[in-house]
């Protein structure tokens, strides 16, 4: 008798990512979302221009129960094998820094508490999740990016998408990262190929926004292969400012 029975299933690949405690730059902060920030957070993001494209929230009579929805996915998000953050706009953060990279920005090791308490003192700008995380095969996914928009086109985002990169790449030993983009966003398919992200396609009629209209979705990603070179050149905008 034969079934389908998969070895794998009795050794399940290790997946640390749920268990990040933040990663730190010269800029920006990731902090693991915490249901501390749900007020905080839906101030912040009560602004049409956020979601002009992806429309994911509508910002109406019914915008606190979207984002209440929109949250409590984010929270859960560890329950699937991946991790929201708050970014934080900081120039230092209390705790030592474990460099990924040369002269690069890192995993927040050290004291939390401590780390946390110097963290607070800072401004929230926006959020991002890493996602899609299959450790048995090395990728994952980086999206549901936003900011507010004081801060559109600054260094934050440079370095946010520096630090996930080096921990994908450098940390966990991941062979590809993908990035997901809605099909009426050029600003942000601009962005991602600044940053080195490949253009693999569109996903067509991939999903429906909040109001009801279908979504295109871009797919980018950076491999292994290509992240030395990515990396140099997203170092160099990020210490461009």
């Amino acid at each position: 008798m034969t079934t389908n029975h998969s070895p794998a299933a009795d050794n399940p690949v290790f997946n640390p990512v749920p268990l990040l405690k933040g990663l730190k730059g010269d800029y920006v902060y990731l902090e693991p979302l915490d249901e501390k920030y749900r007020d905080v957070l839906r101030e912040l993001a009560r602004d049409e221009r956020i979601w002009e494209f992806t429309r994911t929230i509508l910002v109406n009579e019914t915008y606190d129960q979207q984002w209440d929805k929109y949250f409590n996915q984010a929270l859960r998000l560890r329950e699937d094998g991946g991790i929201s953050f708050v970014i934080r706009a900081v120039k230092s953060v209390g705790g030592e820094k474990l460099s990924a990279g040369e002269d690069g920005p890192g995993l927040v090791i050290g004291s939390p508490g401590e780390t946390l308490a110097a963290a607070e003192a800072e401004p929230i700008i926006g959020m991002t999740r890493l996602y899609g995380v299959e450790a048995e095969f090395k990728r994952m996914e980086i999206g549901y990016t936003w900011y507010i928009p004081s801060v559109w086109g600054k260094v934050h985002n440079k370095e946010c998408k520096l630090l996930l990169l080096q921990y994908a790449f450098e940390v966990l030993g991941f062979n590809r990262v993908g990035l997901r983009v809605a099909h009426q966003n050029i600003r942000s398919q601009k962005a991602v190929a600044k940053i080195g992200g490949i253009k693999e396609g569109v996903l067509r009629k991939n999903g429906i926004r909040g109001d009801g209209s279908f979504a295109d979705t871009v797919l980018f990603s950076i491999i292994d292969d290509e992240w030395p070179e990515k990396k140099v050149l997203l170092q160099q905008m990020v210490a461009q400012g």
